[in-house]
């Protein structure tokens, strides 16, 4: 089957001076290329999720670079059949994930990652280098980890992010002593988390750099089971960044 869109799907914490300006630039920006999709953005940072034609996408990606600060941004890319986005919408929040824990700030620190390849070996062995047990810990909502989670995955059923602080001091005890690892879709879940527990001294946390997508395009996705939950029209997508109904 051709898969003639391109997919792409891009964060960064750090401040936006202006949002409602960066948006106002940004939403004239897509609108213009024509990609299909949605950025959000906000004091803390822009996420964005977007798709269309390969020249165009590049060309939206650029433009979000141009943002001051954002010149580092990093994208994740899977392809399409079809652009899985009805329309394009810029909006301003306050938070890109909400968690209401202001102290939580990932522009000025982040917590210590791992990068997919390094995960796979791990999980071969059944520990990390240093000898210790590895957890993976689930930070999306349970609709989410019931399409599909990594092998074994600590998931405590919560149905939004907010109920994550809540979920981990109920649960803190259990982790002490295991490198943990954070995970979610793309990385901006598992990266406030990771840091919200070293916030409450549980310092060997990591997290799963780039999330569950990058991990599928880096390795073959062993040690997933199912698929990943995304949030558009394709629903859920296999290891190798197709959908379901395309893998048939």
């Amino acid at each position: 089957m051709t898969m003639p869109i391109l997919n792409l799907a891009a964060y960064r914490f750090w401040p936006v001076a202006d949002p409602q300006s960066t948006r106002s630039t940004l939403d004239a920006a897509g609108r213009a290329l024509g990609v299909k999709g949605t950025i959000l953005v906000t004091p803390e940072g822009l996420n964005a999720f977007f798709a269309g034609a390969e020249k165009p996408c590049r060309e939206m990606l650029a433009r979000l670079r141009a943002v001051p600060g954002f010149a580092a941004l990093q994208a994740k890319e899977s392809w399409s059949a079809g652009v899985p986005f009805k329309r394009f919408k810029v909006k301003v929040k306050k938070e890109i994930i909400r968690m209401d824990h202001p102290t939580i700030r990932p522009a000025d620190q982040q917590a210590p990652v791992v990068d997919a390849k390094t995960l796979a070996r791990w999980l071969d062995r059944g520990h990390d280098d240093a000898g210790n047990a590895v957890v993976m810990l689930d930070t999306r909502n349970d609709f989410e980890a019931d399409c599909g989670k990594f092998e074994n995955a600590i998931d405590w059923r919560i149905q939004k992010f907010t109920e994550f602080p809540r979920a981990v001091q109920a649960h803190r005890d259990a982790l002490q002593g295991k490198t943990v690892v954070s995970y979610c879709t793309g990385g901006i879940r598992c990266e406030k988390a990771a840091l919200y527990m070293h916030e409450l001294g549980l310092t060997n946390v990591l997290q799963l750099d780039g999330g569950i997508l990058k991990y599928f395009a880096e390795t073959d996705g062993r040690h997933w089971q199912g698929h990943c939950f995304v949030f558009d029209e394709r629903a859920m997508l296999a290891p190798d960044l197709r959908s379901p109904v395309q893998d048939a």
